[in-house]
């Protein structure tokens, strides 16, 4: 729904530099502490936080205050209603001078807060729906048939380890596991030495369906509460020795990062787009995959960005290097079809439930979104400033992931950064 919180027009009594992930139309969720208070629910406008409890409890926003005391946003992702009234609330507050005087008192600096994981997550699914991805990654093992025949058929996915979700900033421990390289007889235990990054999405799930009851494709949308970046640290050698017969195991589950601000479905109205049309001769959907709604709007005009530095840039006082620029309309599979697979079997999602998206590569070299990719496996060094190569990640390196959406006629919002370094 667009409505008067997406006005381009709109300008808040916050000063929110030009350009900035948070302008007042944007208003993403989290959950934030600062000084002596308890983790709670708070709303990102430019540098600073709303804190949306301090709100309630001063009479300033009207619903359950329950709802944004915190310590997870899992109840308040899962009412939609409640959701959408606080954005609407709080969006008047702040683009009208008359509430200046009550609501500043209970602003925060982005730089006096601590950022928390925003929901409690029951559970984690990780997709691959990125076809550019998928089809890279199965060149390298399958050369004459990189996508297996159910790729076209099936939104692949896997599931992952919830308790190993942490928010942006937590450091990156090089996972050990079993790795046996192509010229060993027999496999070694020790620390990855092929670690990758994921260019990801997050979908956080806002309300749930009944255990033995599927989610109609046409319902799908309503199930989302809004997304976030997201990083799905991946050790390729152990990855690669263990992965059959039954998938990801070790190589996944050590951890993955999220950007701690949800951008919220109703912040997205704006940029949803047609799904791209599936190439001539690809099968189209099974029915219960297939409807047209989702089809006409259910992808999305966002742009995605990986960095990279280095110790020895970060010595030499270098901006971080951009590795590829790529766009979550590469997606061959719409949110709503994940959600819809996913349950399909009457699986019962939960509010806060996380899922990935799978790597979101593009067509080109410039819009990979993983190591392996780029390094063709690590046959081919990646080249970077100051005469360094990577073909896989090594210890002090920080990847940062970004996101922009961008429409004609609205106001581009981001999504802040999912940031990692490698501790070793």
């Amino acid at each position: 729904m667009i409505d008067a919180t997406h006005d381009p027009a709109l300008r808040s009594w916050v000063d929110v530099p030009a350009g900035h992930d948070f302008p007042v139309q944007n208003l993403p969720l989290g959950i934030f502490s600062a000084a002596a208070s308890a983790p709670r629910a708070g709303m990102a406008i430019g540098e600073r936080i709303v804190d949306l409890a301090a709100l309630a409890a001063a009479g300033l926003l009207k619903l359950d205050a329950a709802l944004v005391a915190g310590p997870t946003l899992n109840a308040l992702l899962a009412d939609a209603a409640a959701r959408q009234t606080v954005r609407r609330q709080v969006s008047a507050l702040l683009t009208d001078e008359s509430h200046r005087a009550a609501v500043e008192p209970h602003l925060v600096q982005v730089r006096e807060a601590s950022l928390h994981l925003p929901c409690r997550v029951g559970d984690y699914t990780d997709f691959y729906v990125g076809i550019h991805h998928a089809t890279n990654i199965g060149r390298l093992f399958r050369p004459d048939a990189p996508l297996l025949p159910n790729y076209k058929y099936v939104p692949i996915g896997y599931h992952g380890r919830a308790s190993t979700v942490r928010v942006s900033g937590a450091p990156v421990v090089r996972p050990h596991g079993q790795r046996k390289g192509p010229s060993e007889d027999a496999p070694t235990f020790g620390p990855c030495r092929r670690l990758d990054y994921e260019l990801e999405m997050g979908v956080w799930i806002g309300r749930g369906n009944d255990l033995g009851q599927p989610i109609p494709i046409a319902e799908a949308g309503t199930h989302v509460a809004g997304l976030c970046l997201l990083n799905d640290w991946s050790a390729r050698d152990l990855q690669a020795w263990e992965y059959v017969p039954l998938g990801p195991f070790l190589a996944k589950n050590f951890l993955t990062s999220v950007s701690p601000w949800v951008v919220t479905a109703e912040a997205l109205a704006p940029f949803r787009i047609a799904q791209a049309l599936r190439p001539e001769g690809d099968p189209a959907p099974l029915p219960y995959l297939s409807d047209l709604g989702d089809q006409a709007r259910g992808a999305f005009a966002i742009d995605l960005f990986v960095h990279l530095s280095t110790a020895a840039t970060r010595a030499a006082g270098s901006a971080p290097v951009r590795l590829a620029a790529s766009a979550a309309r590469h997606m061959y599979w719409t949110v709503a079809q994940m959600i819809t697979h996913h349950s399909s079997n009457g699986c019962a999602l939960q509010p806060g439930d996380l899922l990935g998206t799978g790597t979101i590569s593009g067509p080109d070299d410039a819009s990979l979104g993983s190591l392996i990719e780029m390094s063709r496996g690590g046959a081919q060094p990646v080249a970077l400033p100051g005469g360094e190569t990577r073909t896989f990640l090594e210890d002090g390196d920080e990847v940062t992931l970004t996101a922009r959406a961008v429409a004609e006629g609205f106001v581009p919002i981001g999504f802040g950064a999912c940031v990692g370094r490698i501790a070793g």
